[in-house]
């Protein structure tokens, strides 16, 4: 059985990091698993190849790691994103209580409150704003922040301590390599904190219970906080920024998540479906193993891209359709799958599903400008998006 090869494929290069998808068109043409010569990796692009990874964690270990470059690999080794059970179990448990279905419900009128004045008092000064410093930036650092009981004084630092995490996952280069400092500067800061700075009954105060009770290590808690608040911004930010722009550019979906409301949960589906935040992360086989129809060898890395799964032919109808009543949009896997699930996703998708109700109350119909784009190696998303509304009688 032959191995399909990319030869020319650089996940550092301008060209991917400003077009991602036509690099993933090529992957999941090629194969299963397609060897990326530049990386020593195999790419893996097509749903159920992904799917499949994902979700066996004993052949396609995290715990080896998750990153393109050794450096981050050695230092995220015992992370939660970067650990195998039993360990890995331990650490998401406590996260759970603050992030279950029953504590989102009770959370559920005060983040739709605070996406309500929000948006009330953006547009009752201004027509005219950017989506994603205005509006997408604001709102996921203030409900995720007071969730972990961060005090306020290094707020203003969290959008570039979590640009800079994502960052350093990617193969090493310039950019690679300026994110370190950063990341170093997030873990100061959050070692500087004293536990009883943190809000009672917060996200942050459990994680400290939780290693007085012996539940995890006392040095697993600052690396369990600086993971949190790194991932549970980034996708929420995105999420509605991208939003903004898909309904500006199909304003017949927004008239129709403005009849019915309850193509909320869908429609947030569809957004990350369509244009998935998180670019890849990496696994490495224990094992020889098949993924798909094609080998690998045991202790190959497998670059898994989340984003490419999300617009496969072979598994959505029509993928470059962005349709909220997508009756499969739900099977998306913009937060991963199996045991490394985005244990926040459900705190992510009530966030957008305020900020857009919110939007859907007072707005008629969105118009952009030019978007800037971020240029993270890893995550896709706005910089800025010129938007003008129309406001609604």
């Amino acid at each position: 059985m032959t191995t399909a090869v990319l030869h020319d494929l650089d996940l550092t290069s301008e060209a991917y990091v400003s077009d991602p998808h036509t690099a993933y068109d090529r992957i999941r043409e090629a194969g299963d698993a397609v060897y990326l010569s530049t990386h020593d990796a195999f790419g893996v692009g097509r749903y159920d190849a992904v799917r499949q990874v994902l979700g066996d964690w004993e052949t396609f270990s995290s715990a080896r790691g998750i990153a393109l470059n050794d450096l981050t690999n050695e230092a995220t080794a015992g992370m939660i994103i970067a650990t195998d059970p039993p360990e890995h179990d331990a650490l998401r448990e406590v996260l759970a209580d603050k992030l279950s279905p029953r504590a989102l419900r009770a959370l559920g009128e005060s983040v739709n409150a605070q996406a309500g004045v929000l948006v009330d008092d953006l547009l009752g000064r201004t027509t005219d704003f950017d989506a994603v410093v205005d509006l997408a930036q604001a709102f996921p650092i203030q409900v995720v922040l007071d969730l972990v009981g961060l005090p306020a004084d290094g707020r203003d630092e969290v959008l570039r301590w979590a640009d800079a995490a994502f960052s350093a996952a990617a193969p090493m280069s310039e950019r690679t390599m300026a994110a370190f400092p950063l990341l170093q500067e997030q873990l100061a800061y959050l070692s500087s904190i004293h536990r009883d700075d943190l809000v009672e009954g917060s996200m942050g105060r459990a994680i400290y219970d939780a290693a007085d009770a012996g539940r995890i290590a006392q040095e697993s808690c600052v690396p369990l906080m600086s993971a949190y608040v790194t991932a549970g911004v980034d996708t929420t930010i995105n999420a509605i920024s991208n939003a903004v722009q898909l309904f500006a550019e199909h304003p017949e979906q927004w008239d129709a998540l403005r009849r019915d409301r309850s193509l909320l949960p869908n429609a947030v589906n569809e957004i990350l479906r369509y244009d998935s935040p998180l670019q890849y992360f990496c696994r490495v086989a224990t094992r020889d193993a098949e993924i798909g129809g094609d080998p690998v060898a045991a202790g190959s890395r497998i670059v898994v891209f989340y984003p490419s799964a999300n617009r496969d032919e072979r598994k959505w109808g029509n993928p470059l359709e962005f349709d909220i009543a997508r009756p499969d949009a739900a099977e998306h896997l913009a937060f991963s799958y199996g045991i490394h699930g985005c244990a926040g996703q459900g705190l992510a998708r009530l966030e957008a599903q305020a900020m857009l109700g919110a939007l859907a109350e007072r707005v008629e119909r969105f118009e952009v400008g030019e978007p800037v784009r971020r240029l993270n190696q890893l995550i896709r998303g706005l910089a800025h998006l010129p938007t003008s509304v129309r406001l609604a009688d």
